[in-house]
């Protein structure tokens, strides 16, 4: 069996694809194990953080490895 761990910010985004396709079938056969998790879950702080500002500045946010390590682990 094939066995797929997903990590994401947004678990509710995979639930339609995945229950409404080919996939869903292969997933009644028992042919491949799909599991969503919240990344949120391992997040910092009482807000769940999970990202933070690139060392080097600069637009947007990055992933922290820590907490993607958390994940993991």
């Amino acid at each position: 069996m094939l066995k797929i761990d997903i990590l994401t910010l947004f678990p509710k985004m995979f639930i339609g694809p995945f229950e409404e396709s080919i996939v869903k079938r292969a997933q009644d056969k028992s042919l491949v194990e799909i599991n969503i998790h919240d990344l949120r879950k391992w997040g910092l702080t009482e807000r769940r953080t999970v990202d933070g500002r690139p060392y080097s500045g600069g637009a947007g946010m990055l992933l922290r490895v820590d907490v993607i390590g958390k994940a993991l682990d």
